[in-house]
Formats: C-alpha cells, sequence, structure tokens
C-alpha cells in the first residue's frame, strides 16, 4: 500500500489546535475525568516536539477557555495544577529543541502556583528563537475582540488614531496574538466540529481539519497525517487559482 509522505516545502508556518477529547478518553476507560487530562499534556509534549522538528513556527494550544471554569472544581483545580509538573519536566526538552512558550488570554485570573509555573516557563524559555509553542490560557476569543476594540476606541478618543485608518492590521496588532502569524491550519480533536470561541478574527482564512480521535489518543503520526491532509487544500483566500 502506497503511504502518503509529508512534502516539506509546504510546512504550513501556523498550527492553532482545539485539544478536545480528553474527559470522554477517560470515561471510555472507567477512569476519573482527570486522568484524560493527564494523559492530555504527555500528548502535549508529542505534538509540540513534532512540530518543532517538522519546522513549524508557532503552534498555537487552546488549553483553558474563559468558559472552563463552569466545571467541576475538582477539575479544574486539577488542570491548574498541571503546568507546574509539565513545564518541570518539559522545559529542557523545549530549551534543547530551541522553543520559545508564550501564552495568550488573562493569565492574571490564574491560581499563583500555575501563573507562576508559566511565567517561570516564558523566562527560561526567552532566549529561544525556534518555534512558538503558544499556550492560550484563560483565554475567549469575543473578549479579546471587545478589548481590542475598546484600545483602537481609546487610541481616537485620544487623538492618536484617525477612524478612517483603522484597517484590519491596526485590528489584528491589537489582539493578544499580535506578531504571530494567523494559523493556516486548525485542528480539532474528539469528532466534534465547532471553533468554540477560538481565535475567531485569526481564523478567517485558515483551513479546518476535524479529526475524529480524542486528543490522548491523537499522535505524532496522527499529526502528520493532518498536516497531509492539509497539503491536499486548494488555499485561495477569497480568489481563483490559476490553472
Amino acid at each position: 500500500m502506497f503511504e502518503e509522505t509529508i512534502d516539506m516545502n509546504r510546512i504550513p508556518d501556523s498550527v492553532a489546535i482545539i485539544m478536545d477529547g480528553n474527559g470522554r478518553w477517560a470515561k471510555k476507560r472507567y477512569l476519573p475525568r482527570i486522568a484524560g487530562h493527564k494523559r492530555g499534556m504527555n500528548v502535549v509534549e508529542e505534538i509540540t516536539t513534532e512540530a518543532s522538528d517538522l519546522g513549524i513556527k508557532v503552534l498555537t494550544l487552546y488549553a483553558f477557555s474563559t468558559e472552563n471554569w463552569k466545571r467541576p472544581a475538582g477539575e479544574v483545580n486539577y488542570i491548574m495544577s498541571l503546568p507546574s509538573t509539565f513545564f518541570d519536566k518539559f522545559i529542557p526538552k523545549l530549551i534543547k529543541n530551541n522553543v520559545k512558550v508564550q501564552t495568550i488570554g488573562d493569565v492574571s485570573q490564574l491560581p499563583d502556583k500555575t501563573r507562576e509555573a508559566v511565567s517561570n516557563a516564558i523566562e527560561e524559555t526567552k532566549a529561544c528563537t525556534g518555534m512558538v509553542l503558544n499556550f492560550a490560557l484563560n483565554y475567549g476569543s469575543r473578549l479579546e475582540i471587545l478589548n481590542a476594540t475598546k484600545k483602537i476606541a481609546t487610541e481616537v478618543k485620544n487623538g492618536n488614531l484617525n477612524v478612517d485608518d483603522i484597517n484590519d492590521v491596526v485590528f489584528s496588532n491589537n489582539l493578544e496574538t499580535s506578531g504571530l502569524k494567523d494559523p493556516d491550519l486548525l485542528i480539532r480533536t474528539s469528532g466534534e466540529e465547532r471553533i468554540s470561541n477560538f481565535l475567531l478574527w485569526q481564523i478567517a482564512y485558515s483551513e479546518l481539519v476535524f479529526v475524529d480521535k480524542l486528543w490522548p489518543e491523537y499522535h505524532a503520526k496522527d499529526f502528520r497525517q493532518t498536516i497531509i491532509e492539509f497539503q491536499k487544500r486548494k488555499r485561495r483566500f477569497g480568489g481563483l487559482i490559476n490553472k
């Protein structure tokens, strides 16, 4: 059987992932939901390493949304404990692979230990010049867009910006992802086909791939297959492809 291979000349610069299905993975195995989140962090490490090896420049992972606070307190508390464990183990590998950690979202609302672990990871990898590993933590795209609108409105009110000068570049520069390339590819695992308030502005022309596997079941070989699926797409950006 012919095995498809990745075209290394057409690797997406920026990939975003909605890591969905941790709880369902655990439930299928009669395990507590937190077991799915623990396994999910192992997959984060695997996919991050694979993405870096492939030459992807930005990997944005939807780790915790503004809506996730509605989950049971025990589950939320466990999720908030994961960054300490994850980064303690993974930072040396990130540095070795020249991967820089960043975040989007309101991290000020996270518990102190979680915020400290994230801050340390950012500080320890700040000199890295390879792939950006961008965690969306306490992130919601609608709130991000509202905040960007308020910042722009304030600039206009203060006389620093003319209304006629507001365009997509100005708006993008006021988003939390300013300086990062918009995703070429958005992946969601677990078979769900929703965006769930994630990067609504930034994914305007992203290719969307919905994968049936639950996040804890998603491995490097699956990620490579998703990249192959992306490479089969014809990206028009609203125009036509010359024949």
